[in-house]
């Protein structure tokens, strides 16, 4: 994933997430999951889904989706839109993975934590 950000912030060792599993990051912006797929792609979103407020972290990961623990609602991890029938989205904010360490953009996080 290429995304353009002024500032990136080390949040830790890409092996800390399993594959096709996610790790939380307590910001000031609130609690984000971090997702790990099959091929080591992450993607970081609100720990929150928008239906009931399950916790996403505790999703199940398969392709570049998660699904709800609660009740069952897929949400792309790249756009944060709910798939299928469900409507609503969870928001995203950009992350990479650069010698082995995952980055989120700080510039995402500070305008999320403003307002």
């Amino acid at each position: 994933m290429n995304v353009v950000a002024k500032d990136w912030v080390a949040i830790g060792d890409l092996t800390d997430i399993p594959r096709q599993g996610a790790r939380v990051v307590k910001t000031d912006a609130g609690c984000i999951a971090v997702f790990r797929t099959v091929n080591d792609e992450v993607y970081a979103l609100d720990d929150r889904c928008p239906h009931k407020g399950g916790p996403l972290s505790n999703g199940i990961v398969h392709g570049s989706s998660v699904t709800c623990p609660l009740h069952n609602w897929v949400f792309d991890l790249a756009t944060g839109l709910a798939q299928g029938a469900d409507e609503g989205a969870v928001l995203t904010t950009p992350a990479k993975v650069e010698s082995g360490k995952i980055l989120l953009a700080v510039d995402a996080l500070a305008s999320r934590a403003a307002g």
